[in-house]
């Protein structure tokens, strides 16, 4: 029929998306459901993204490692990435208020098609250094690195050592052969 128009649904801010009960994301004013909750190969892969990005910047004073957490871009703009890389200090305890320079996206059945374009295109926008989007189901992770403001797809990284840049915080090697456990 052709009805529903983006103008017509309603937006939503920051103040609403507090109230709400469950996972969600907020982006451009529209709430992004986060159900059901992830299942335990994703969870098990989040954790060892987790341990090896510890690892990792483990001799950065600056840089630290997190579990999903809310990244406030705008009154209008919330989102949770599953793991990150923060190299500031965040003096906001709710959330966070800066740019990751690195994010991993796991992807699901429900959040794979948004975690590919919308937030492809919002974390290119907002300059997130590097873009990991990882494919349990598939045991690859295509890593985009942001040169002069696009994305360019650095590698499909199955078992490979990715050699990670980051600015002001420098060079960190990254073994994607450890995140796919045993299964």
């Amino acid at each position: 029929m052709g009805l529903l128009k983006l103008e017509y649904l309603p937006r939503y801010t920051y103040q609403d998306y507090t109230c709400w009960e469950g996972n969600w994301e907020l982006i451009e004013g529209i709430p992004c459901a986060m159900s059901p909750a992830p299942m335990i190969y994703h969870q098990n892969i989040s954790g060892e993204i987790s341990t090896l990005l510890r690892e990792a910047f483990i001799n950065c004073q600056y840089c630290k490692e997190l579990f999903a957490v809310d990244w406030k871009i705008d009154d209008e703009t919330v989102v949770c990435p599953d793991n990150l890389v923060i190299c500031h200090n965040e003096t906001n305890e709710k959330y966070l208020t800066k740019a990751p320079k690195i994010i991993f996206e796991i992807l699901s059945k429900s959040t794979a098609k948004k975690d590919k374009t919308i937030k492809f295109e919002l974390y290119q926008q907002e300059g997130v250094e590097y873009y990991v989007i990882v494919d349990g189901s598939e045991k690859v992770a295509k890593i985009y690195e942001l040169k002069d403001g696009k994305y360019i797809k650095m590698l499909n990284a199955t078992d490979e050592v990715v050699e990670f840049d980051i600015t002001n915080c420098g060079k960190v090697l990254f073994n994607f052969k450890k995140i796919w456990g045993n299964k």
